[in-house]
């Protein structure tokens, strides 16, 4: 199945860089889409991180640009528009539009450069946004201890009685707190702190590790009751009208965003052989490689709710680059409005059907 392909991708990444925001899930379609047309060890590569597509539960989106001077497959031709023109300016204009459209405008601009040499550009995009069901209130947060002490830190608090949003598992990095913040609709945003002396990619990692699993392992609270011991976590006895236990989460605001060149760890997205000499039999006859692999990353998480975006893009370039030689006429024609057909018997020159298409049929839905 590809969330637990794409999910343990998601942990490899954030154990080795955790970063302010990043997301396999706008990464894993690209991969999934390079491994169906990559040859050799490219393939193998490819398909070792990414063996099966990944539909997105969430808006997304899917763009794919070529350039006239690379000979595609019929079944690529079909899939590429618009096409790049060679022109920076002019394409950075097309692909940025991409992006932003794709995202509400949290990201702005396309990931990848393109320029003369750039053969063929896919993208990947992804958003997410969600109201909390029960808001959170502004506040004022002044750590005493660790990094944060001393500082005045704009923060969101927010009281109530599901418990069960709270918990805490045992993992290779410790005991980790984890608390739910239910939003609208399938979208739910995980909290998770680790003991002070892990590393925050072991801390991430293992949580990513943990979204499958139920129960308050090592919570101390009883089959019953609620984790009492966790990092984090501070269990009270308090006067109050009532004897039903409630939850307090204080939690900074925050805002993120990040850049990352999938290329500078190959390995790590299978990307190594497809950098070096691909080829891409199953776009092109002609040899191409990944010239460059970037995602940009944003996210914030606010008192009424939560959005992220990302987009993923790839640029492809022809192994050898040879720039062209001659100029040539090419005449293309565009049936985008009502037109006739005829069905010709070829011997006898029969018109065995004729029609006028008024109403074509509309294109299905892209699955990214």
């Amino acid at each position: 199945m590809s969330v637990p392909a794409c999910n343990t991708l998601t942990a490899r990444w954030v154990r080795r860089f955790p970063a302010p925001a990043l997301s396999a899930a706008s990464v894993y379609p690209l991969l999934a889409l390079l491994a169906t047309v990559a040859g050799g060890a490219a393939r193998s590569e490819l398909l070792a991180v990414a063996p099966t597509p990944l539909v997105l539960p969430v808006r997304g989106a899917l763009g794919i640009w070529t350039r006239d001077r690379v000979p595609l497959t019929l079944d690529w031709a079909a899939r590429a528009d618009p096409r790049l023109t060679g022109d920076a300016a002019v394409d950075r204009a097309l692909l940025d539009g991409w992006a932003s459209a794709h995202t509400d405008g949290l990201i702005s601009a396309m990931p990848v450069s393109v320029g003369p040499e750039t053969g063929l550009v896919l993208a990947s995009a992804l958003s997410v946004v969600t109201e909390w069901r029960q808001a959170f209130t502004d506040g004022v947060m002044r750590p005493l201890y660790g990094r944060w002490a001393g500082r005045r830190l704009a923060s969101l608090h927010r009281r109530t009685t599901d418990v069960a949003g709270l918990r805490v598992v045992e993992s290779p990095a410790g005991p980790l707190t984890l608390v739910t913040v239910a939003g609208s609709g399938d979208l739910d945003v995980l909290l998770c702190l680790g003991r002070a002396d892990r590393p925050p990619g072991e801390v991430l990692a293992a949580a990513v590790e943990a979204t499958g699993t139920g129960g308050a392992g090592g919570g101390g609270g009883g089959a019953d009751g609620p984790p009492a011991e966790g990092p984090g976590v501070v269990a009270a006895e308090v006067d109050a009208d009532d004897d039903v236990p409630e939850l307090v989460v204080k939690v900074p605001r925050f805002s993120a965003t990040a850049s990352h060149d999938l290329l500078a760890e190959p390995e790590l997205f299978g990307l190594a052989a497809a950098a070096a000499t691909g080829p891409f039999p199953g776009i092109s006859p002609a040899d191409l490689r990944v010239g460059a692999a970037v995602e940009h990353s944003v996210a914030s998480f606010t008192a009424g709710g939560f959005r992220a975006a990302a987009v993923a893009a790839v640029a492809l370039v022809p192994v050898a680059f040879t720039p062209p030689s001659a100029r040539k006429l090419r005449l293309t024609v565009t049936f985008d409005r009502p037109f006739g057909y005829l069905a010709v018997h070829r011997p006898t020159g029969l018109v065995l059907v004729a029609g006028w298409v008024s109403d074509p049929e509309p294109a299905p839905r892209r699955q990214s």
